[in-house]
Order: structure tokens, then C-alpha cells, then sequence
């Protein structure tokens, strides 16, 4: 070969060499900021870790950081959000159903329609959970207690008008109680409401039930039911309807990006998301945490997510938590 060929032939070489790490710097984001609205512990702040480990893992992400701000279902989360990261294609912010809710019952003057719907990642169904020690042993003795006075039996779970609030009064509504004279206590964090539960200061817990998983198994904690469908439940891990409670419900979590970010950016963003739903990282963390792989994306998680927030606030109306 004549040293023309040669150096050509190593040019291209080079040229191709270059090619790749610009396609590869291109794949993966340089920095990404993820904002759990929520304290340590509970579903949304474990979503933003997950995803952070999962981002980084697979080299989707350089680096991925998870900021917390608690309070009020994620009412103070999103204001800060929607106000501060406006155009940030860098940012992403963890909600779920729990803010569907939170949003209509706190009148929150901030709404996610002024976010960029992203992606819908998991889904979970609720558990009720009682301490190991409580005369409760099943769904039935809970609907008695509630049945026969609603404000006795009192309940820890995630923000007030999320997806827990909202299952504890379609609960009462099920076993022909009055759903708006429930004993709900709210918690902004996971940790705040299983210390409670623990500590036998509230007669129920409910959340999802990989929240609850190593103090039932431990033995901490007695499973009541899960709000699967009839038919889906075991002896380990009964369902409600199978119970005679007519209750069915799943929760949601999802990300959504900053207002006034560009086409390009939200699309950055979103492939993003389909490449990490992909990863075998993700898919392990599902495994691990007993989440449903709910994904959508683009164009139909917001379509979704409108629905979502109609059907919501005809349930939270029906029950009385928001006046119609």
C-alpha cells in the first residue's frame, strides 16, 4: 500500500473515531438535576434515587442529581420548580397521582399543566397494613371498626388528597361508611408515617406496598390487603376484593420537565427516558422494589395525564374532600 493510501486509510480511521465519540457524547446527558417534592423515604424520593442509579449505571447520565423539597403533596415542590428551573432542559421533577390529588385539594395556585409531561414509569398498588400487635387481622375486621364509627380508626399515609387520602375514603365508601368523617393523618415522608404505624400511634397505614415489605416480613407489620383486582390476591398477599372490600386502585409516578424548554430539549429528555426504561439497571431496580412497569411517554402520558386529572377530580368531589 502507498503512503497515500496509508494515510488515508488512517484518516478515515480518525475521522470514524471521532464520529463515535460524538454519537456517544450526543447519547448521553452531561448533567441532569431530579427534584423529589416530597421528604426522604417515600415513593418519590426512592423513584429519584432509583433513577439516578439507573441514569448513571448505564451511562445515560454523567452525572444525575436529587434535590428534596417537601410539604403539601408536592405543592411546594412544583411551585418552586415551575418557577425556578422555566426552560431548563436539564431538570425533571418525580410526581405521581399523589399530586393529582394534592394540587385540587390545596387549591395550589401552581398546576402541572404549566409543567412538560415526560414519561409515566411505574405503578403499585396500595397496601393497608396494621401493627403485628393490632386486634385487626383482616379486611373485615377493619371494615367493622370503620363501618361502626369512621373517626375512631385512625390512618397514616402520604399528603393529604393523594392516592393513599383517596383510598382510605373509597374505603370507607365500600364498606358503607361516611367518607368524610375519615381520621386522616397525612405525612410528607415515608419514614414519618411507618414510625407511627410502628409505634402504634395510628390504627392503619397505607402506602405502596414496597414501602411496607421488610417490617411485614420481619413481622413488624400484619398485611391486611392490597387494592389489586379479584382474583390477583394470595394468602401472602391478599387482595381487598377478595376480601368483600369492593376497593381497586394503583398508584402512579411519572417525571415531568420545566415550562418553556424546547422541542428539542423535551425530546432529549424523553429519549432519555426510553432508553433507561430499557436498561438492565431499571429493569433490576423494578424487580427489587415490586414495581409495575407502567411506561408511556411523549404526547400520550400527556394525554394521560389530562384524563387523569378529570377523573380525579371527580373522585375526590364524590367522597367530599374537594367541593364541587
Amino acid at each position: 500500500m502507498s503512503q497515500y493510501r496509508k494515510g488515508l486509510w488512517r484518516g478515515m480511521l480518525a475521522a470514524a473515531a471521532v464520529a463515535g465519540l460524538v454519537t456517544t457524547a450526543s447519547a448521553q446527558m452531561a448533567e441532569l438535576k431530579i427534584m423529589a417534592p416530597a421528604a426522604p423515604g417515600g415513593g418519590w424520593d426512592q423513584t429519584a434515587r432509583s433513577m439516578q442509579q439507573a441514569l448513571t449505571q448505564s451511562g445515560l447520565a454523567k452525572s444525575v442529581q436529587v434535590t428534596n423539597v417537601p410539604g403539601a403533596g408536592g405543592s411546594i415542590g412544583i411551585a418552586q420548580f415551575v418557577n425556578g428551573a422555566k426552560g431548563d432542559g436539564n431538570q425533571l421533577m418525580v410526581m405521581g397521582y399523589v399530586m393529582v390529588g394534592a394540587l385540587l385539594t390545596n387549591k395550589s395556585p401552581v398546576t402541572l399543566d404549566q409543567t412538560t409531561p415526560i414519561a409515566r414509569l411505574t405503578g403499585e398498588y396500595e397496601a393497608i397494613v396494621v401493627p403485628a400487635d393490632s386486634p385487626i387481622k383482616n379486611a373485615k375486621d377493619l371494615a367493622a371498626a370503620v363501618k361502626a364509627d369512621p373517626a375512631k380508626v385512625t390512618w397514616a399515609g402520604g399528603s393529604a388528597g393523594g392516592v393513599d387520602h383517596i383510598a382510605v375514603a373509597l374505603f370507607a365508601k365500600a364498606v358503607g361508611a361516611d367518607p368524610t368523617k375519615i381520621n386522616y393523618i397525612p405525612f410528607s415522608g415515608g419514614g414519618e408515617s411507618l414510625a407511627a404505624i410502628l409505634g402504634g400511634k395510628v390504627t392503619a397505614g397505607i402506602s405502596g406496598y414496597g414501602e411496607f415489605e421488610s417490617q411485614i416480613k420481619a413481622g413488624k407489620l400484619r398485611l391486611i390487603g392490597l387494592t389489586t383486582p379479584a382474583g390477583k390476591g394470595t394468602a401472602e398477599m391478599p387482595s381487598l376484593k377478595d376480601q368483600g372490600v369492593d376497593l381497586e386502585i394503583a398508584n402512579w409516578r411519572a417525571v415531568v420537565a420545566p415550562p418553556g424548554i424546547t422541542d428539542a430539549q423535551k425530546k432529549t429528555l424523553v429519549d432519555t427516558m426510553d432508553k433507561m426504561v430499557k436498561s438492565k439497571e431499571w429493569q433490576e431496580i423494578l424487580k427489587q422494589k415490586g414495581w409495575d412497569d407502567a411506561y408511556e411517554s411523549g404526547d400520550a402520558f400527556a394525554k394521560f395525564l389530562k384524563d387523569d386529572q378529570a377523573r380525579t377530580k371527580e373522585v375526590l368531589t364524590s367522597v367530599g374532600l374537594v367541593k364541587s
